[in-house]
């Protein structure tokens, strides 16, 4: 696989991986944690950009 850090001209595929990343990159609903009664406290997939690269 290519590394894509910062080019601003990103093929399509590329650009629905990293839309897709960034939407599942989010806390977890607080119904969530209501309706499991607090076992799921926190997204476990959760990325924080610098620390973790997607390796695209």
């Amino acid at each position: 696989m290519v590394r894509v850090y910062g080019p601003s001209h990103k093929t399509f595929r590329t650009k629905r991986i990293l839309a897709k990343k960034a939407k599942q990159n989010r806390p977890i609903p607080q119904w969530i944690r209501l309706r499991t009664d607090n076992t799921i406290k926190y997204n476990a997939k959760r990325r924080h950009w610098r620390r973790t690269k997607l390796g695209l």
